[in-house]
């Protein structure tokens, strides 16, 4: 088995793909618009399945926010340096929610971001 895709349910379509592509530098990978079934997708990501594993946004028709929930945590991306994504992710108009530093009571150094949504997602530096 692999990770294929993560699914987010999103009130805004064109306002994620911009997020997910000019911010964090994903790719538009492909597009479904289902008008008779009230929904469009958009998936994105650094490469296409079955290498990497993408995103996939999904809005339903007429709903344009959603409730994150208690169980959703967030979606993890390695970063070759942290504090310099941070820098290129904040001059792109995201919004870091925890700066970049190292974890608590550890080394790795990490930072948080939200997308429109409210999606978060952690930066995890790798070498």
């Amino acid at each position: 088995m692999r990770l294929l895709h993560t699914m987010l349910r999103v009130g805004n379509l064109q306002r994620s793909i911009d997020f997910y592509t000019q911010v964090l530098g994903m790719q538009l990978l492909r597009t479904t618009d289902r008008p008779d079934q009230k929904y469009s997708l958009a998936f994105v990501g650094y490469g296409s399945n079955p290498d990497h594993a993408e995103i996939e946004l999904t809005y339903n028709h007429g709903v344009d926010h959603y409730e994150i929930g208690t169980a959703f945590g967030h979606i993890a991306l390695g970063v070759s340096d942290v504090y310099a994504s941070c820098e290129k992710i904040r001059a792109s108009g995201g919004a870091i929610t925890r700066e970049a530093g190292p974890v608590k009571g550890g080394n790795t150094v990490i930072a948080f971001v939200v997308d429109p949504d409210g999606y978060k997602i952690e930066l995890i530096q790798r070498q």
